[in-house]
Order: C-alpha cells, then structure tokens, then sequence
C-alpha cells in the first residue's frame, strides 16, 4: 500500500525533483509527523469502539477491504498520470516544506482510512490491549512508510528519469501494485464476518 502512489508521494517526489533531496527529505518529516497524529487518534478511537461498540468492528473490517479495491481499481485503470510526471514547484523554506508534508498528510483520506480501517483488522481483542496493539502496528506502518518514501525521495529524479523513456515500466509497476492489492483485499475478507469480542 505504501508503494501505491497517493498525495504523499506525489507531494513528495514533486519536492525531490523540483528542489532537491533533500527538500523531499524534509517534507518527509511532515508526512511522518501526520503519520503519528492519525495513529494516536485512531488507536485511541478503536479502543472506545471496540469496548462500547464491538460489532462496528465488521464493519470496520469491511470497509478496509473496500477500500483496497478501491485503490486496486484506481491502480490498474487505464489512464491518469504517473506519481514521477510531475510538474515545476516553486522552491520554499524548510519550515514550509515541513507544514505542507504535515498538512498534506493529514487531508489525505488515504491516511486516514488506513488507520480506521486497515489496521484495526490486526488487532485481536482477545489478547487484550488493543491500544498497544494498534500503536505497535501503526509504528510498523509508519516506518515501512518512511523508509519507502525515503527511497522514493532519494531515487525521484532518477527514476523519473528512467520511466520516461520507458513509459512501459510504468504501466507494469501500475498492474503488479494493483494485483498485489487486490490480493491483499481478498485475503482480509475472509475475516470480515468475524464479530469483535472484548475480553
């Protein structure tokens, strides 16, 4: 999921090419930071509703998996631009490119619906301490996250590069993320009707 282009990447890679690596790098930082406040939330969240309202955790459940074949459809269609076309940025300063990863991270649904759909399908309530479960997984989240995108800001402009003189290479990256997806869709709704149960 995190190689599934979204409004980070593209934010971010835009950064990288338009004003350096090390732009991108510190966007990054915001990103991370947006990262960590979903977390809190969502896990702070998912313990209420898991202890008021267990049964909304199918529908939590379900609503993940729709959301991966969501973004499994808007991967493999046809059309659209690559996350690496993208246009000229203004350059700005490092407390600006910081707010603007920060603020383009926490408008982006794709944030958002990962923590209060995705992950809330790992936690098992009858180990108990969902909190700390959901903070553990989120952590895993955020650092594959950064770590992906971190790569993906130091490889930008060499890849962007790349992909434009094989236009081809983009159109498979598009088809094995979006079958990944939709592998990962169908192997979670398996478990969509098993009911939340509070120990």
């Amino acid at each position: 999921m995190v190689l599934t282009p979204g409004p980070n990447m593209v934010y971010l890679v835009s950064r990288s090419i338009g004003q350096g690596r090390r732009a991108g790098l510190v966007s990054l930082g915001g990103t991370a930071v947006g990262f960590v406040v979903y977390l809190l939330l969502a896990a702070l969240g998912l313990a209420l509703v898991l202890v008021a309202v267990p049964w909304l955790f199918v529908g939590l459940k379900a609503a993940g998996v729709a959301y991966l074949l969501h973004l499994a459809w808007r991967t493999l269609r046809s059309g659209g631009r690559g996350v690496f076309e993208v246009g000229a940025v203004a350059p700005a300063s490092d407390a600006r490119l910081f707010s603007t990863g920060l603020a383009t991270n926490l408008l982006n649904p794709k944030a958002a619906v990962m923590y209060l759909t995705v992950i809330p399908q790992f936690v098992d309530p009858e180990q108990g301490h969902e909190v700390a479960q959901s903070l553990a997984l989120g952590s895993v989240q955020i650092a594959v996250s950064v770590a992906v995108n971190a790569l993906v800001v130091l490889l930008a402009g060499t890849v962007a590069v790349a992909l434009a003189r094989r236009p081809r290479l983009l159109v498979w990256q598009r088809r094995v993320s979006g079958t990944l997806l939709v592998a990962v869709a169908l192997l979670l709704a398996r478990e969509v009707p098993a009911r939340a149960r509070v120990a």
